[in-house]
């Protein structure tokens, strides 16, 4: 009877134990930020999105072709609805790690830009998970990156591009300024589109 009444209480304790939001393997609110098994899945699956979009390149305004949109900073700021600021970080930065050997000024604007865009908007979201703090967080996102990005042209690219600094900043208005506002609308209305049915399923 002892042995008996021991092993239906132990029962009984794994199964409170295993059911409590602090030792699930929740990739939402409910695990806290703790680092389990399914989340680290999960933050590799985005990386690797990551990855594979940021070489999905094309031109979005006629007549700039050196400018290409890639897709990745929509994954980056889904990664970060998901699953908070710090996916955001790891996801930004090491989703543009291939490029790294190929293009290191480029990769380097390419990650503080992902930066800008997607930790604002992380953090934003975080505070109060709805669809208003979700829209209001991309637009500060956006405003963030569009900073960075111009500020960062204007110091990265001469050092690479061999052109001076009155060059870079003669294609703000022409080139620059349309082309990343384009990048961050497309990213926001897409992911605004997208992230809602996105995190609801991998919360589950």
């Amino acid at each position: 009877m002892s042995v008996s009444s021991h092993t239906t209480n132990s029962a009984s304790t794994v199964s409170a134990t295993s059911s409590r939001p602090d030792t699930a393997h929740s990739t939402g609110v409910a695990d806290s930020g703790r680092w389990s098994t399914r989340r680290i899945a999960m933050y590799a699956l985005f990386v690797a999105l990551a990855m594979a979009t940021s070489f999905i390149e094309f031109p979005i305004i006629p007549g700039i072709q050196w400018l290409k949109y890639d897709p990745s900073g929509i994954v980056v700021l889904i990664a970060g609805f998901a699953f908070g600021p710090a996916a955001a970080a790891i996801v930004s930065v090491l989703g543009f790690v291939p490029h790294l050997f190929m293009d290191p000024w480029g990769t380097l604007m390419a990650v503080l830009v992902a930066l800008s865009l997607s930790l604002p908007a992380a953090f934003i979201y975080r505070a109060n998970r709805t669809r208003k703090n979700a829209l209001i967080g991309l637009i500060a996102g956006a405003v963030c990156a569009l900073v960075i990005a111009i500020v960062g042209n204007l110091i990265v690219t001469p050092i690479y591009a061999h052109m001076t600094v009155a060059q870079v900043a003669a294609l703000i208005v022409p080139a620059l300024l349309p082309f990343n506002l384009l990048k961050f609308a497309i990213h926001g209305v897409v992911t605004f589109a997208i992230y809602k049915p996105i995190t609801t399923l991998l919360d589950k």
